[in-house]
């Protein structure tokens, strides 16, 4: 008999996209399959969208975060597996039979993530294009063990997420990578694409990088021993490099113009870093759409960067002045 699987949906105002997840869901190829969605606090009609697509709708009093949504669904779910999907992904038909097969292949496999799909969901312009193409390319393709954990699309065991605890709901933004640090202490994670969807990706520079900085700002701030902050090394420079060319730029006024040279340098040893990236977005969409692409791409660098400096210093200066507060007990 095929174990039931519970797919979790944490919904916070996405009525424009929670029905196409919940269909997804209802669409796939696995027979046993439950979908509970978490609404948040929604004020768009979220949570009616969901029970008329034929959802089972769970709400929380107060906007409370997704670490406590998925809490919540994870503690009402029955199925013996888990799989947190956000509701602003439409999932791929044979997912859930791949996460499964996957699953109970290995019992040392604590969960399987996901990928996201090199396009948007339901809105189509230049930051939309350009947000699905740099996950896709820059971290999600990726496929095999993992750091951390992708909440966006992801399964594991029940008894697994019993053993481990519940995600910390007091993390706004970096519930997930806290929760796959805890995870990794017991079990391994990795990534497959045969477990994927279509995300619905953010249309404007003033909705994205505000995002972009209260999460690397937030993740900065809150990192503990042994997890990894920003993933690969290589994109973690090329994103401080952006950043050291964007204060190097007044150079040129003191220096003289021959110090104009400094920023271009380091945006060009950033370019050179992720090239990669660069050339697989040219290579797809041509050169145009690519200059376009790596023009939003040093700014969200050099967001992601800005904040990430911010949350180092306030760690920085929370441990500086724990260091320096009074000890119980100690002589003057």
């Amino acid at each position: 008999m095929e174990p039931l699987v519970s797919v979790v949906v944490p919904c916070y105002n996405r009525a424009r996209t929670v029905a196409l997840c919940v269909r997804s869901v209802r669409r796939q190829t696995y027979p046993a399959v439950e979908v509970v969605v978490v609404d948040d606090a929604s004020d768009d009609g979220s949570a009616e969208v969901a029970e008329a697509a034929g959802a089972t709708v769970l709400r929380l009093p107060t906007n409370s975060g997704p670490g406590a949504a998925r809490n919540r669904g994870a503690a009402h779910a029955r199925g013996e597996i888990l799989f947190f999907l956000d509701a602003d992904v439409a999932l791929e038909p044979g997912s859930v039979a791949a996460a499964v097969a996957e699953l109970r292949s290995d019992p040392r496999l604590g969960a399987i993530c996901g990928v996201l799909r090199p396009e948007s969901l339901l809105s189509q312009n230049l930051v939309a294009e350009y947000r699905a193409l740099q996950m896709y390319h820059w971290w999600l393709a990726r496929e095999g063990p993992m750091e951390g954990l992708h909440t966006a699309l992801c399964a594991m065991r029940a008894d697994v997420f019993r053993e481990i605890g519940p995600f910390n709901p007091d993390l706004r933004h970096t519930e997930a990578p806290e929760y796959g640090h805890r995870l990794a202490q017991r079990y391994d994670v990795r990534s497959t694409a045969a477990v994927a969807g279509v995300h619905d990706h953010d249309t404007t520079l003033r909705v994205l990088l505000p995002k972009v900085f209260l999460r690397a700002r937030a993740s900065a701030a809150e990192v503990r021993r042994g997890e990894v902050l920003g993933g690969a090394a290589s994109r973690v420079l090329a994103s401080g490099l952006v950043l050291a060319a964007a204060l190097a730029a007044p150079l040129p006024l003191v220096a003289g113009p021959a110090a104009a040279l400094v920023p271009v340098a380091l945006v060009a040893a950033a370019v050179a870093l992720d090239a990669g990236t660069y050339r697989r977005v040219a290579d797809s969409r041509g050169i145009p759409f690519g200059l376009r692409f790596a023009a939003v791409h040093l700014l969200y660098q050099l967001t992601s960067a800005a904040g990430a400096a911010v949350g180092t210093v306030e760690r920085l200066a929370r441990r500086a002045a724990w260091r320096a507060r009074p000890r119980v007990g100690a002589t003057r």
